[in-house]
């Protein structure tokens, strides 16, 4: 471990970015990690040392709080990015919310680095969630963030064509909390070792 101070048995969970972060392999990391659900954190196993941390995060080998992801959230309609917004928030993700796509690719050209994964939707007008796809994994510099797409409409030959374009996921409105449970997945495997 690169900690200083071992884990104690009342301070070993908290976030990790990734289980080579450890110096073990990622089996261990699971077998290690199984078990620690919602109620041994309120147990005492976590203790007020992060209570807002998505038990996604969490992990018991690990002796540092990391940041939450940071989800760009990109939609034209206000009542959706409201939605997608507290969906995200209630997970413990900190969000930007922007209404089209130019405006996301002025938030990443600010502070990409910053941002672990985008969520878009489609049907945008000026340019669509798939024009933001396109442009983020065309750049060397935002190629690496994920890419989520959302859209009312459930179409195989758009979700193909996005899929096909390197989007992680197309999900399909309205977003469950579900949903929000594999976007954190995601985005803790994007976030960068420092």
């Amino acid at each position: 471990m690169s900690s200083t101070n071992p884990p104690s048995a009342t301070s070993h969970v908290a976030l990790t970015r990734h289980p080579l972060e450890h110096g073990c392999g990622l089996s261990e990391w699971r077998s290690r990690c199984r078990g620690t659900d919602s109620t041994s954190l309120k147990n005492g196993l976590l203790q007020a040392s992060a209570p807002s941390i998505p038990l996604c995060c969490l992990c018991p080998m690990s002796t540092t709080v990391q940041e939450p992801p940071h989800v760009l959230a990109v939609d034209d309609s206000l009542v959706d990015r409201v939605v997608i917004s507290r969906l995200l928030r209630s997970s413990k993700y900190r969000v930007t919310t922007v209404d089209s796509g130019k405006k996301a690719l002025e938030v990443l050209s600010l502070g990409h680095e910053s941002v672990q994964l985008i969520i878009t939707d489609y049907c945008m007008p000026e340019m669509t969630g798939y024009d933001l796809l396109k442009r983020v994994k065309e750049s060397a510099e935002l190629r690496g963030i994920p890419v989520v797409i959302m859209s009312s409409e459930n179409s195989p030959a758009r979700i193909r064509r996005c899929l096909d374009e390197g989007a992680e996921e197309f999900l399909i409105k309205p977003v469950r909390p579900s949903d929000v449970s594999r976007l954190c997945n995601r985005a803790i495997a994007a976030m960068p070792m420092r």
